[in-house]
Formats: structure tokens, C-alpha cells, sequence
């Protein structure tokens, strides 16, 4: 088993805490300085002087009462997915209490001099370093986590729905330091075939080794609970192996934001509500920031527009866009815009070169693409040739973020559960865009469209639009 679970959970344990300590007593002599060095907001009356050691007590106490919070809020453990927000509401809960009580303890023990006011300090003080310590602790994790250290290889144990959804899930999100490196099934058949970069390893026979094999660090177990024997099998060969095991009951079948958790009287109900992400109002409000961006954007791309059009016609004439049907939403077809990049004739080479070169025809990506011209080569690795889908964009045929828009030739080779990314308006960028574009295989591109279409919300779509700028200007994935 790999160190990188046991370094994670001493990291939260023992040193999180320790840094608190450290952080709260440094928030305690700053605010000791602001208080009656500096003495902001009021001044300090030579009698009502104090030195600083006689708040060291209050800070111990302090400081105990955080941990003792903090523990029980779980801000000690290791909580994958948990976001920065949480973690700051946290703690903002334990300093409140914290204040509170060391106030309170003030009041009991009439202390010559005591600042209230200082207090305060102490509260904000303490609340800002805490949050930026996890911020930092964040983006060095997110760091360390690029090159592949503190990332936990993954293995999912089911094929079905629930273990397609869990490998979207851990596709879409590698925030959450998780790396799925294979999938296995009680019936080999359904896990025959890779997935992308995800292996499909058959069945459950000879485990441990395909778990040695692979260096699995975590098993997430995703098969029906009907087979309780084979799910108990399995979490004791993990044990055996101390291989962190993770398991989801049947109702994860179900998307969880379908799902809404009431209570009667201590009885816990799963209420369905068939929550669809995008229909309705979601639908009007994502068409409506569509055309409220792109419209609010043009003073910024339409002079890059205009030259890159007149940079595609100086270079040869003829055409300076290229339109081709496409599939969009429901399987409807449509014609997409873009600037051309080759030469005359290149779509009836394609076929050919995909032969030549061996590319998966659902979704072929060439390298040093001989149709492309030299104008093409440049717009195309800045993602300059796709400007004109803005104009797909206005007529509603296509919205900002979505799925990109397959050919009718790669929809005729999709299997069955590839049609769901169909289910809504395609896109200019995307979930696998931002996730490695042209690097992402297929059926990967595929899980991460499904995950968007399932997670959808507008904050989503915020942060891809936001993660697609720095990925262009930095040609990360583009051919």
C-alpha cells in the first residue's frame, strides 16, 4: 500500500493543528501590538497598560478550545471534496466560540487589566491567518498533486451505472487527488474494454494481484448490495491488503441532486425530486449568458475576427470560412462556422489519414496534419479558427460551454451510452478542454461531458470559461 493515505491523515492530525496553535499565538501578539503599541480604534491609558505574558493563559485556552472544535467539526480529517468555503466557515464557527468563552472566562476571573477590544483583534486576526494556511495548503497539495505525489491510484469495482458514474466523477474532478487506473466487474464481459486511460481489467478473479499489479492505493466498490457475501469478500481482501476501501449503496445509482434527504421524526427519507439540471429556467438562464457574454465580448473579438479572416484570405483566396454539418443537440444536425485551416479537399482526405495513421475514427486528432496551411497551424494551436462558432453561439445553435459537436460519421460509431452527450446544446469549450483537450481519449472525452451535463450549474460554467483562457493562451492540448 502506498504511504501517501497515511502522510495525508498524520498531515491533517498533527501538523494542521500545530500550525493552528502557532498561527493563534502569533494572532495574540499581533493583536497585542495593534491593541497597545499602535493602539488602533482607541487609545490606551497609561493605568490600563498591560505586558503581554498575562494573556498567555487566555491563549492556551484559546488554542485548547479550537482543537476541541475543530475536531469535532472534522477539520482535522482528511475530507476529500470538501472546498476552501467550508473549511473557512469552520472556522469562523470554532474562533466565535472560542472568543466567547475566553471573554467569559475574563468575566469569572477579574482580571486586573483585560482588553475586550483586543479580543476582537484576536477573533479577526486569528479567522485570516487560519483561512490563508488552507488556502496555501491547498495550492501546494494542487501542485505536488500535477507531478503525481499525494494522488491516490484508483480501482472501481462494478461497470454498471453506479461505476460509470463514479469514474466520470473522479475524471471531472482531479481536485480530489484521485487517478482511476482501472475497473473490474462481477460479469468479465462488462469490463473487457478500456476506458479511455482507464483499463478494464475483466472480473473479480485473481484481485490482489491485479491490485499489486496496478499499485492500487483505493477501491471503490460499486456493485449491487444484493450480493452482500461478495461485498464482504471484498472489503476484507482490501483490509487484508491495507488498501483503502470506499463503497456506494445502490441509491448512488440515482444522480444525488435528483435526490433530496428529508427527516420524519429520526426516519431518513430519499425524496425523489427528478431534478434536471438544464431544463426550464436553468435552459433560458444558460441561452441568456450565451448571448449576454458573447454580445458583451464583442468589442474584444470582433477586431480579431476581422483579422484573422483577412489573414486566411491573403494567404491563398478563396473561402475564409469553412462550414460542415454537425450533430448538436438530440442528435439534431446543423452547420458549424469556423475559419478555414486547409488546403481544398481536405475532408475528403480524412478518411484515408485516419486509416494511415490509426487515430480512433470517433474523435481522430492528427499531429503534423499535412491539409493544414500555414495560417491554419497558428489559428488552430490558438484556437483562433474556432471564432466563428461565436456565430453558432448567437443563432442558438450552440452555446459557450458544452460539449463539442461530433461529425455524423463519429455519432454512427458511438455505442449506446455514448448518445447521452448529446443531450444538450454542444459548446465552443468544454469539461474536457479544460481537462487536457486533444491528450483526453475518447470515451474519457465522453465521461467528463456526461459528468457536465449531470453536475451542470452556472458556477460550473463560470470556472470552465475561466480555465479555458489561460489553457488557450498557453496552447495546452491544441493541435
Amino acid at each position: 500500500m502506498s504511504q501517501q493515505p497515511r502522510l495525508r491523515r498524520f498531515v491533517h492530525a498533527a501538523a494542521m493543528p500545530a500550525l493552528d496553535a502557532a498561527l493563534v499565538l502569533t494572532a495574540f501578539m499581533l493583536a497585542y501590538v495593534f491593541r497597545y503599541d499602535l493602539q488602533i480604534i482607541r487609545p490606551v491609558l497609561e493605568f490600563n497598560r498591560a505586558d503581554f505574558e498575562p494573556y498567555l493563559p487566555y491563549a492556551v485556552v484559546y488554542i485548547l478550545w479550537l482543537f476541541i472544535n475543530y475536531h469535532g467539526l472534522g477539520l482535522y480529517k482528511p475530507i476529500r471534496g470538501r472546498s476552501w468555503l467550508d473549511e473557512v466557515y469552520s472556522i469562523i464557527n470554532g474562533v466565535t466560540n472560542a472568543t466567547v468563552v475566553t471573554l467569559a472566562l475574563s468575566f469569572f476571573l477579574q482580571p486586573l487589566v483585560f482588553s475586550r477590544l483586543m479580543m476582537i483583534y484576536v477573533a479577526g486576526i486569528t479567522i485570516v491567518l487560519l483561512a490563508l494556511a488552507r488556502a496555501i495548503e491547498r495550492i501546494a497539495r494542487a501542485r505536488l498533486r500535477k507531478q503525481g505525489i499525494g494522488v491516490q491510484r484508483v480501482m472501481v469495482v462494478g461497470a454498471g451505472d453506479v461505476g460509470k458514474s463514479v469514474l466520470r466523477a473522479l475524471l471531472a474532478r482531479r481536485d480530489f487527488g484521485y487517478l482511476p487506473v482501472a475497473y473490474v466487474d462481477e460479469n468479465p464481459d462488462e469490463a473487457s474494454a478500456d476506458i479511455g486511460r482507464v483499463l478494464g481489467l475483466g472480473g473479480l478473479d485473481n484481485l490482489t494481484e491485479k491490485m499489486r499489479q496496478h499499485r492500487v492505493d483505493s477501491v471503490i466498490l460499486a456493485l449491487s448490495w444484493s450480493n452482500h457475501d461478495q461485498m464482504v469478500r471484498l472489503m476484507r481482501l482490501c483490509q487484508h491488503e491495507q488498501i483503502d476501501v470506499s463503497i456506494i449503496p445502490d441509491v448512488f445509482q440515482l444522480n444525488l441532486r435528483q435526490v433530496q434527504v428529508e427527516n420524519l421524526d429520526g426516519i431518513p427519507l430519499l425524496h425523489m425530486n427528478g431534478h434536471i439540471p438544464l431544463k426550464g429556467t436553468n435552459r433560458l438562464f444558460k441561452r441568456a449568458v450565451d448571448l449576454g457574454l458573447t454580445v458583451m465580448t464583442a468589442p474584444v473579438w470582433a477586431p480579431i475576427f476581422a483579422l484573422v479572416a483577412l489573414a486566411v484570405w491573403l494567404e491563398g483566396g478563396g473561402a475564409v470560412f469553412y462550414s460542415a454539418e454537425r450533430v448538436g443537440e438530440h442528435g439534431k444536425p446543423f452547420r458549424m462556422y469556423k475559419f478555414r485551416s486547409m488546403i481544398p479537399g481536405a475532408d475528403q482526405m480524412r478518411d484515408q489519414l485516419t486509416r494511415a495513421v490509426g487515430e480512433d475514427p470517433r474523435r481522430p486528432k492528427f499531429k503534423d496534419d499535412p491539409r493544414i496551411t500555414r495560417v491554419g497551424r497558428f489559428i488552430r494551436r490558438t484556437s483562433l479558427d474556432e471564432l466563428p462558432n461565436l456565430l453558432n453561439v448567437l443563432t442558438g445553435q450552440m452555446s459557450l460551454v458544452g460539449p463539442r459537436p461530433p461529425t455524423p460519421d463519429e455519432v454512427m460509431l458511438y455505442e449506446p451510452w455514448h448518445m447521452q452527450r448529446l443531450a444538450i446544446k454542444p459548446g465552443m469549450t468544454g469539461l474536457w478542454q479544460v481537462s487536457g483537450r486533444s491528450e483526453i481519449p475518447f470515451d474519457e472525452m465522453c465521461l467528463l461531458d456526461i459528468y457536465y451535463i449531470e453536475n451542470w450549474s452556472i458556477g460550473l460554467d463560470a470556472q470552465i470559461l475561466m480555465m479555458t483562457i489561460p489553457r488557450v493562451l498557453m496552447r495546452q492540448g491544441a493541435l
